[in-house]
């Protein structure tokens, strides 16, 4: 019963560091910074109470037993592993091992000229045309060659003109205005 108890725990922590692997695959172009809206999961070795889903709040703040909030906005998976791992030791935990995975990144969202404008969850290596896709495609009034996209991560709302390869990232809002004639 013990045994398989480990067993249990130790294959969750390897499904997720696998899943930590695949979802920083492209963490060679640019490491991906947390904020409100993504949803994680923290896995505390041999602490299941202590291990969950969580979201992170619009405050930035993830919520934990034990700890209450850590600051989460803005850090990377690597960052918020070790504040949380520096929160629980030496108090709580002798040697914590804490393993952090996102599981849903906060939505992006397209406005405008589309035929279902909305909310959409994001998906890796989305471009502007699958974005507008999943929004049903361009109406027949969208001016295709101005789309503005506010990045969500840059906080002086940086606005680009996008064409259809562009990268879109979790949070971007995508604008498709109306042409003139």
């Amino acid at each position: 019963m013990l045994m398989t108890r480990h067993l249990k725990q130790f294959l969750t922590i390897l499904l997720c560091f696998v899943a930590l692997w695949l979802n920083n695959a492209n963490a060679a172009k640019a490491e991906y910074r947390l904020s409100s809206g993504d949803r994680i999961k923290v896995v505390v070795f041999g602490h299941e109470d202590l291990s969950g889903e969580y979201e992170i709040d619009q405050d930035g703040l993830l919520i934990m037993p034990l700890i209450k909030s850590v600051k989460a906005g803005g850090l990377t998976v690597r960052e918020i592993e070790k504040s949380i791992t520096d929160k629980l030791q030496p108090d709580y935990l002798k040697n914590p091992q804490v393993g952090v995975v996102i599981l849903e990144y906060r939505p992006l969202y397209i406005l405008g000229e589309v035929n279902n404008p909305g909310s959409y969850p994001y998906r890796s290596n989305l471009t502007l045309s699958a974005a507008i896709a999943l929004a049903g495609g361009y109406t027949y009034r969208a001016r295709k060659n101005q789309v503005i996209i506010t990045r969500a991560g840059n906080p002086e709302g940086e606005k680009v003109i996008a064409e259809g390869n562009t990268s879109i990232q979790p949070g971007d809002v995508i604008e498709v205005p109306e042409r003139f004639f």
